[in-house]
């Protein structure tokens, strides 16, 4: 079998191919989000299914496929939907996109994700600027032996979300009155929605919101020295807050706060 480094030159290769070049951002859009990859500007397509050794998402609201181009005056490199762990996928498949992004040379990843509200004063369709994360997802991308050329054996986490990030995207959200929150989002496995009683654990430890992505590829960017914003729609209150819960409703707030959405990911892309 090809190695981890075999295989993203190989990836990597293939992208450039295509006329991908000079990335400066990652982008992954999570379910309902991927329409902000239609703004970008030049864009050139890419299908996951063409890619080697990229997997295939398999969730409703997920495109599919890599846009890259220029967006806020940055050349970005989007994920129009991500992979997760809750499909089968390995720790490493699901975080393989963020290995290729660093190899392309891109400092910094946007991800994005849609969560359940915690906190509660949060209501469904709030925008929550990711201050931490807790992994409650059972494992850890980084499992396995370490490859040194790739990062470090034990990363640093104590600022997985860069602060001088969070800050300008505070400032842009004040400046565009775009009421945003700030919170530790917390990973579980899925696929089930959480428990009540999960919930009222998750709350206890501290977390403000919960989901079933994001943290894994967090942790990969952190490895690979990639430097994070992170953005969470708050798409319903998670169970125990509210009568049911449903993915299509999740789709639907995202379509509801989509313009606010995208103001703040352009506005503090062109500020960093």
């Amino acid at each position: 079998m090809d190695s981890l480094q075999e295989k993203l030159k190989e990836t990597t290769e293939f992208i450039k191919s295509k006329g991908i070049g000079n990335v400066e951002f990652g982008l992954i859009l999570g379910s309902g989000l991927g329409e902000l990859a239609e703004e970008i500007e030049d864009a050139q397509t890419i299908t996951y299914d063409q890619i080697p050794h990229f997997p295939v998402s398999t969730v409703t609201g997920h495109a599919g496929q890599l846009v890259y181009g220029t967006l806020a005056g940055k050349r970005v490199l989007a994920m129009q939907g991500r992979f997760h762990y809750y499909e089968g996928y390995s720790m490493q498949t699901v975080t393989y996109p963020v290995r290729v992004m660093a190899a392309l040379k891109a400092h910094s990843l946007i991800v994005t994700n849609a969560a359940g509200g915690v906190n509660l004063d949060f209501t469904p369709g709030d925008l929550m600027l990711i201050t931490d994360h807790i992994n409650f997802m059972g494992s850890n991308p980084l499992f396995g032996a370490n490859i040194d050329e790739l990062g470090p054996r034990f990363p640093d986490m104590s600022e997985a979300y860069r602060l001088s990030y969070r800050t300008k995207a505070k400032e842009v959200a004040e400046r565009q009155n775009i009421h945003l929150k700030e919170g530790i989002y917390m990973g579980f496995s899925g696929p089930t929605y959480e428990t009540p009683a999960e919930v009222r654990f998750a709350r206890t430890a501290g977390a403000d919101a919960v989901g079933m992505s994001t943290v894994p590829e967090v942790i990969v960017a952190c490895h690979s020295g990639l430097n994070v914003l992170g953005i969470s729609c708050v798409t319903n209150l998670a169970a125990g807050m509210q009568k049911s819960l449903d993915h299509k409703e999740v789709v639907a707030t995202t379509e509801r706060v989509k313009i606010d959405f995208k103001t703040l990911v352009k506005e503090t892309l062109k500020a960093l």
